[in-house]
C-alpha cells in the first residue's frame, strides 16, 4: 500500500522542510488514519511533535483532507487509509 502525504501551511518545516512524503506499507492493504499519524510522528517528524500531534490525533488548527475532501466526511481519525490515497495536512496556526 502506498500513501501520499502532503504538508503545507508551515507543517513541512517540522518534517525536514519536505512537503510531499510517499509512505509505503508493504504488509498492509489499509491502515487507520490514527496509525498513519502516529507513524508520521515517530518516523518522519524532525522536531516539536506537540505542534503536530496532541492526544494521539492532529493538533487543533490542522485541517486534514482525504483525497481533497474534509476528513470529517470520512469519519475523521477513524478512517481507514487505502492504497493510493492522498492525505493532506494544512496548518491554520500562525504566530504573530
Amino acid at each position: 500500500m502506498k500513501v501520499t502525504v502532503d504538508l503545507s501551511g508551515g507543517l513541512e518545516l517540522l518534517f525536514d522542510k519536505k512537503k510531499v512524503h510517499q509512505i509505503e506499507f508493504s504488509d498492509k492493504n489499509e491502515i487507520p488514519l490514527r496509525e498513519l499519524i502516529l507513524y508520521m510522528r515517530d518516523n518522519l517528524l524532525k522536531e516539536r511533535a506537540e505542534l503536530f500531534v496532541v492526544d494521539n490525533t492532529v493538533r487543533p488548527g490542522i485541517l486534514v483532507l482525504i483525497n481533497d475532501a474534509d476528513w470529517e466526511l470520512f469519519g475523521g481519525i477513524e478512517y481507514n487509509v487505502e492504497d493510493k490515497d492522498t492525505i493532506t495536512f494544512i496548518s491554520t496556526l500562525h504566530g504573530g
